[in-house]
C-alpha cells in the first residue's frame, strides 16, 4: 500500500498542480471577460458550452491513446507505445480538421438555432469569438492528445510545464487584446474587447501546440515521435485506442450534448442567469482541482497495472483515488461556503448575479461529496478497458435525470438556475451509485485492450 500511495502521489502531484494553474487563469479570463461587461461574459459562456462539446470529444478521443500507451508501458513495449503515440495524434488531428471545417461553415446557423432567445449584442459577441476560437480545433487536439499520452507513459511534469507556461500566455495575451497596449501616449494595440478574449486562447493554444510537438519530435524519457513526414494507418493499433476512445468520445458526444441543452434553458432565463452560470462553472472548477487531477491520474495508473496484468493492485489503486478525492473534495467544499459571497465579486459587480451564484454554491458544496463516484470511478475503469459501460450509463444519467430533473425544476417548477444544477447533482448522485455497483462486481476487469504476448516478444518489437 506504501508502494501504491507512493506511485499515485509521483504520478498526481504534477498534475494537481498543472490543474491548479491552469483553471486559475482560466479563472483570470473570465473574470476579464466578465468586466467587459455581462453581455460578454454571457457570450463566452454560450460560446464555450459549444466548444467544451468539442473539447471534451477531443479528450475521449486522447482516452484512447492514454490508456494504450500506458498498457504497452506497464508490458515493457516502448516500440508499441511510440507507435501508438502517432497512431492516435494523427488519426485525432484528421478528425479535429474535418470538424472544423464543418463548424466553419455551419456556426452563424448553430448559434442562431440554439441561442436565438439571447439578447442581440450577446448573440453578435458569440459570432465573433465562435468565429476565432474554431480554428484552434486541432491545436487543443495536439495539446489534449500528446499530454494524454505522456500522461500515459508515466510522464506529468512535461504536461504540467507546458500547460502552465500556456496558460500564462493566454492570461498576457487576452489581457493586452482585450485592453490594448499603450507606449506613452502612442497606441501599440487597441483594446478588441471579446475579440481579443478569443485572439488571447487562439495565440496561446498555437504556440502550446508548437512546443509540445517539439517535444514530442526531441523525445521524452520514454515518448518519441519519429519520421514526421511518414504515416501509414495501423488496422492493429487503430483498433484498441479507436475501441476506448469511441465509446468515450460518444459518452462525450451525448453528454455534453445534454450539457448544451441546459445552457439552451439557460438562456430562456435571461442574462443575468447566463453570466451565473458562467461564473459559477468557472469557480467550481477551482473547487474541483483536486478531482479532476485524480481522475486524470486513474486512467493512467489503472492502464499501468492493468497492462503489467496486476488487477489486484488496480482494484486497490482505484478504491484509494476514489477515497482520497472524496475527502479532500468534501473538505475544499465546506470551505466555500465560506466565501460563497465573496468569490463570484471578483468576476462581477452585479450584485443579482453574485447573490445568484452564492446560492448554487452552497447547494454545491453538499453534492460535491459524490463527485468522485461520478468521475474518479468511472476514470478508472475506463483505464481497465471498460468504456462502453461507462459510456451508456452517462447517457442514462445525462438523459434521463439532469436534462429530464433540470427541465422541471429549473423551468416547469421555475427554480431557474438553482433548478438547472440540481438536476445536474441528482445525476451525479444516480451514476456514481451505477460504477459503484460496476466496481464491486469486478465484471470492469475483463476487458482486453492489447493482445498478451510474451515479455520476450514484447522487448524484440
Amino acid at each position: 500500500m506504501k508502494m501504491l500511495r507512493k506511485d499515485v502521489m509521483n504520478l498526481t502531484l504534477p498534475i494537481f498542480a498543472e490543474q491548479l494553474f491552469v483553471t486559475l487563469m482560466g479563472m483570470i479570463n473570465t473574470m476579464m471577460a466578465g468586466h467587459i461587461g455581462k453581455e460578454a461574459v454571457s457570450a463566452i459562456g454560450m460560446i464555450d458550452s459549444i466548444n467544451n462539446i468539442f473539447i471534451a470529444f477531443f479528450s475521449a478521443l486522447a482516452v484512447g491513446g492514454t490508456v494504450v500507451v500506458a498498457q504497452y508501458i506497464g508490458r515493457g513495449n516502448i516500440k508499441k507505445a511510440n507507435d501508438a503515440t502517432k497512431q492516435a495524434l494523427y488519426s485525432s488531428v484528421g478528425i479535429s480538421l474535418v470538424i472544423t471545417i464543418i463548424m466553419l461553415i455551419l456556426r452563424k446557423p448553430i448559434i442562431a438555432a440554439l441561442f436565438g432567445a439571447a439578447e442581440k449584442e450577446v448573440i453578435l459577441d458569440g459570432y465573433k469569438y465562435l468565429g476565432i476560437t474554431l480554428f484552434t480545433y486541432p491545436l487543443i487536439t495536439i495539446d489534449l492528445v500528446s499530454n494524454g499520452i505522456l500522461r500515459g507513459a508515466g510522464d506529468t511534469k512535461t504536461p504540467m510545464k507546458i500547460s502552465i507556461f500556456m496558460n500564462i500566455l493566454n492570461v498576457g495575451f487576452s489581457w493586452t487584446f482585450i485592453n490594448g497596449l499603450k507606449f506613452g501616449n502612442k497606441i501599440i494595440i487597441g483594446g478588441m474587447g471579446i475579440t481579443g478574449a478569443a485572439l488571447g486562447i487562439a495565440t496561446a493554444r498555437t504556440i502550446g501546440g508548437i512546443i509540445i510537438i517539439t517535444i514530442l519530435l526531441r523525445g521524452s524519457r520514454i515518448i518519441k515521435l519519429k519520421k514526421l513526414r511518414q504515416f501509414k494507418l495501423d488496422k492493429a493499433l487503430l483498433k484498441p485506442i479507436f475501441g476506448i476512445g469511441v465509446p468515450a468520445s460518444v459518452e462525450s458526444l451525448l453528454f455534453n450534448g445534454g450539457k448544451l441543452i441546459m445552457q439552451i434553458f439557460i438562456v430562456d432565463m435571461g442574462t443575468i442567469a447566463m453570466a451565473s452560470n458562467t461564473i459559477t462553472n468557472s469557480i467550481a472548477n477551482f473547487i474541483n482541482i483536486p478531482g479532476n487531477s485524480l481522475v486524470i491520474a486513474a486512467t493512467a495508473l489503472v492502464g499501468q497495472y492493468m497492462g503489467k496484468g496486476d488487477e489486484k493492485e488496480a482494484e486497490k489503486c482505484l478504491s484509494h483515488l476514489v477515497k482520497l478525492s472524496t475527502v479532500l473534495l468534501t473538505i475544499v467544499g465546506a470551505i466555500s461556503i465560506i466565501f460563497s459571497k465573496h468569490v463570484p465579486g471578483l468576476f462581477t459587480n452585479n450584485v443579482a448575479v453574485i447573490n445568484l451564484c452564492s446560492k448554487v454554491l452552497v447547494i454545491n458544496a453538499f453534492a460535491i461529496i459524490v463527485w468522485s463516484l461520478a468521475f474518479v470511478l468511472p476514470a478508472g475503469l475506463k483505464g481497465a478497458g471498460d468504456a462502453k459501460y461507462t459510456m451508456v450509463t452517462s447517457i442514462i444519467g445525462m438523459w434521463a435525470f439532469r436534462i429530464t430533473l433540470g427541465y422541471l425544476l429549473g423551468v416547469t417548477f421555475k427554480f431557474g438556475l438553482i433548478g438547472i444544477f440540481l438536476g445536474m447533482y441528482i445525476d451525479w448522485l444516480v451514476r456514481g451509485i451505477l460504477y459503484l455497483i460496476r466496481f464491486k462486481t469486478g465484471k470492469w476487469k475483463g476487458h482486453i485492450v492489447i493482445e498478451k504476448t510474451t515479455k520476450l516478444k514484447d522487448c524484440e518489437e
